[in-house]
């Protein structure tokens, strides 16, 4: 590559994420690419963490813009764009787009514009994303859209990298690396539908050509955003060897975020696809409500339900968001197992107790518990070993129609049903008063659910389902 010229705005949007983007701009210093050449705008949406004092005082040559609301990542990075759009023509080649939560590999940046130089049909080059809590692992190498239902493919997903299981990230961000030479059939760019707004360098001119993104609030917007410039005419490229490492969204449950991704692929379809994938994705959309509500987790079911309504309403940006499911940390769980009435305990197999860190406190119950019975389910091919000591286990039939007769027997006959967020198994929700879904990181407690407060949401369901 030839001495880097191209003036570049780096535009990062931010909010409570201190330490985070703190982090980003340190490994932004360490990047292969003149530092005369780049401008750096962070966006803030209205932290309350110390956020801006803290930028301020660490990093007082970059521009920050203070949003007096949290206005999401349509918002901050549309501040960014805007203030990158009032500056005089030919000021900046390039735009860079990152997440607050990612850092960067020395040469991300040059990669990028190297794939845009030799590519010059090109207007958009996004980086390969990999895991920042499991840094030999790729979370994407750029995206691809399935328009019959909005589902984004994710290319490379969960692949791994050889020989980097070992190393530590620090070392990771300043060895040379070559994805080409380590990967099967890995070339230096690749076609894709979209790149992920977590590292993205665009054409200054084509972005501002293409305009500000659809006021989605969170998420798809930077979808919607590639696709429109492909609609231009231009191609979307993903770099193998421009390299990031995102906060990996694997140990996270989706919550309200829920509304977010329903609605706004929608919207999404209507303007990428034809009304034909709409309706096909508004009954998958309440297919999940169906879901959601039959598992126990009645306010999810109601977000896919408002996803659609807001939908024909027409109605985008923020939406005041409020659950009845409420998280606390894993850690506090114990004095649960020791509330009086609940005697047993039924812990789904799918539940990875040493990542909850849930087992000791539930052992710790079981030793000082006379009363306390634990039951432990066990499922065909589950690929977790028997993890509590002491458990009583319930093995269930491989043969589906005849696990479901145990289940049913099984109704009724515990205080406490203990699930997995991550991997729920339905028929569980039923077999205890209360029910417990678990991640690594929090709980929620939440009643048996009952067809009496299912039925109240059932007509709308039925009506998405069959006569949209």
């Amino acid at each position: 590559m030839s001495t880097p010229r191209a003036k570049i705005l780096i535009i990062i949007v931010t909010w409570n994420k201190k330490d985070y983007v703190i982090d980003l701009l340190n490994s932004l210093s360490g990047i292969m690419y003149p530092a005369e050449l780049l401008d750096i705008l962070v966006v803030d949406n209205a932290s309350d963490d110390g956020t801006v004092a803290a930028l301020e005082k660490l990093f007082p040559a970059i521009t920050l813009i203070r949003n007096t609301e949290n206005l999401g990542g349509t918002g901050g990075f549309n501040t960014g764009l805007a203030w990158a759009f009032a500056q005089p023509d030919g000021q900046y080649e390039y735009l860079w787009l990152l997440d607050n939560d990612v850092v960067v590999h020395k040469h991300a940046l040059s990669e990028l514009v190297k794939a845009l130089e030799h590519n010059p049909d090109a207007a958009v080059a996004g980086s390969t994303m990999l895991q920042l809590d499991y840094p030999w692992q790729i979370n994407e190498m750029g995206a691809f859209v399935d328009r019959s239902r909005g589902t984004l493919v994710l290319n490379r997903h969960f692949e791994q990298v050889p020989g980097w299981r070992a190393q530590p990230l620090r070392d990771l961000l300043s060895q040379e690396v070559d994805l080409t030479q380590i990967l099967t059939h890995c070339q230096a760019t690749m076609d894709v539908d979209y790149v992920a707004a977590a590292s993205l360098l665009i054409r200054a001119p084509i972005a501002k050509q293409s305009g500000l993104w659809l006021d989605f609030f969170i998420h798809f917007d930077d979808v919607e955003w590639c696709l429109r410039i492909a609609n231009m005419g231009k191609r979307i490229l993903v770099s193998a060897n421009s390299l990031i490492w995102h906060l990996s969204a694997a140990a996270k449950v989706p919550s309200w975020i829920l509304y977010y991704d329903n609605r706004n692929v929608l919207y999404l379809l209507e303007k990428h696809s034809d009304s034909h994938a709409v309706n096909n994705t508004v009954k998958w959309i309440a297919k999940k409500a169906l879901y959601y509500a039959l598992l126990g987790k009645l306010d999810l079911a109601q977000l896919h339900l408002d996803s659609i309504e807001d939908y024909k309403k027409r109605i985008t940006g923020k939406k005041a968001i409020t659950l009845t499911g409420i998280t606390k940390p894993v850690d506090a769980l114990e004095p649960v197992f020791f509330e009086p009435r609940i005697k047993r305990i039924l812990v789904s197999c799918n539940i990875h107790t040493q990542a909850t860190q849930m087992q000791s406190q539930l052992v710790k119950a079981m030793k000082q518990r006379p009363d306390l019975t634990v039951c432990y389910l066990s499922v065909p091919h589950n690929h977790l070993p028997m993890q509590i000591p002491g458990a009583i286990t319930i093995a269930v039939s491989k043969n589906i129609i005849k696990r479901y007769w145990q289940y049913f027997k099984l109704r009724n006959q515990f205080d406490l049903v203990l699930q997995s967020d991550y991997k729920a198994i339905l028929p569980l929700s039923w077999l205890g008063r209360e029910i417990i879904f678990i991640n690594d990181e929090t709980y929620c407690r939440r009643p048996k659910p009952s067809y009496q407060v299912i039925k109240a949401i059932l007509p709308k369901i039925w009506r998405y389902l069959f006569n949209y």
